[in-house]
């Protein structure tokens, strides 16, 4: 059972948000539950908060435990909630309408450091896979060919903000003054600006960049290799949800790792489950087959990325974060000018002992058989 909820609120800056976070921000619920679910079993509400406007199959870690059902048997009953970015997460969490947040490593570290919110980091999803994306046949070769141009982004509230800034001022060109930022929206709206150059450029994430190229436009993607290697997509919470029920922080970073081991396992299954518990997000436009191919592509790509993190921090065990990467980036963003100061990057993270064992301290063989054989459809 799929319900689309509207909740009205407005989106500010972060610092601003901390002062306002409980008048809201612009947000939609996105609320899946079990057409099974068992009355006499009384299950937790939860409410992750998402910086998307489609919950396409780019996020397994997140739908994947709804679709088969990992949350509920940890006795939780969890929502999805798409925002406008990072900082929109963030805000929610602060203002308490949700318990989680996807978010990107900048909003994470811009929050401890520049404003004093109390953000951990429970779960490293994903490597900084963002680029720049222009016409392959275009005038734009180099990122000194953006002076003067307009270039598009999902929303201002998104990591992906001081990302393109200071790669932007790291070449020579003042964000502020030399470049237009737009916010385009995802998906359709913001290829279409690029077809009709509104803009010049997008600034998205590899899933979404191979959406684009999906649609049939060929880009050139511009980025800095450097990004490759630091952390982006983080799992979320706040300490004070942490203080006052570790046991439900660890049960869902649990599904979540169980859903990330899945979808390695058989990303097609993945693609399959992602259509029949999510056809509201299917994508349209070309045939079953071709549009089953663009989601797989889109899937693939994130799934390069999730592994790119676990390599990069270094553990086996899934959603283990290192300090160490957490603080390159953080060194990265500070040489940028990104921030106002700097925090021990452990600091930011969920760390205690133990905790990554028991997120992943379930039956991995279980896992990885049923994803085998695809039940679930």
């Amino acid at each position: 059972m799929i319900r689309l909820l509207s909740v009205a609120r407005r989106a500010g800056s972060l610092a601003r948000g901390i002062a306002r976070a409980l008048f809201g921000l612009a947000a939609f619920a996105l609320v899946v539950g079990a057409a099974d679910a068992q009355p006499e079993k009384a299950l937790k509400p939860v409410a992750i908060a998402l910086g998307t406007q489609v919950v396409n199959v780019t996020y397994p870690f997140l739908t994947l435990p709804i679709a088969l059902g990992y949350w509920k048997d940890e006795g939780y009953d969890v929502k999805i909630v798409t925002t406008g970015g990072s900082l929109q997460g963030i805000q929610q969490m602060m203002a308490g309408g949700v318990q989680f947040a996807e978010v990107n490593s900048t909003g994470l570290i811009q929050a401890n450091t520049d404003n004093d919110v109390p953000v951990r980091g429970v779960m490293g999803t994903g490597v900084i896979d963002w680029g720049i994306g222009v016409p392959a046949d275009g005038a734009i070769k180099s990122v000194a060919d953006l002076k003067g141009k307009k270039i598009g982004i999902f929303s201002l509230g998104t990591g992906g903000v001081p990302l393109l800034k200071g790669y932007l001022r790291a070449n020579g060109i003042n964000p502020d003054t030399d470049v237009q930022i737009i916010a385009t929206g995802a998906g359709a709206p913001a290829l279409e600006a690029l077809r009709t150059d509104r803009v010049q450029a997008l600034m998205f994430w590899g899933s979404a960049l191979v959406g684009f190229e999906n649609a049939g436009m060929k880009l050139r993607v511009l980025y800095d290799p450097a990004w490759r290697a630091l952390p982006d997509f983080t799992f979320a919470t706040m300490q004070k949800t942490i203080d006052t029920d570790p046991a439900m922080v660890e049960a869902i970073a649990r599904g979540a790792a169980k859903a990330t081991l899945f979808a390695q396992t058989n990303p097609e299954c993945t693609r399959q489950l992602h259509w029949k518990y999510f056809p509201g997000s299917k994508p349209t436009g070309a045939d079953e087959a071709t549009l089953a191919k663009w989601d797989l592509a889109l899937l693939k790509a994130q799934l390069d990325s999730m592994s790119a993190a676990q390599t990069m921090n270094g553990s086996p065990l899934i959603g283990a974060m290192s300090s160490a990467a957490y603080g390159r980036m953080q060194d990265f963003m500070a040489k940028d000018g990104l921030l106002k100061k700097t925090v021990p990057p452990e600091s930011m993270l969920y760390l205690k002992p133990g905790f990554v064992e028991a997120i992943n301290r379930f039956d991995h063989d279980a896992v990885i058989a049923a994803a085998k054989a695809c039940k679930g459809l």
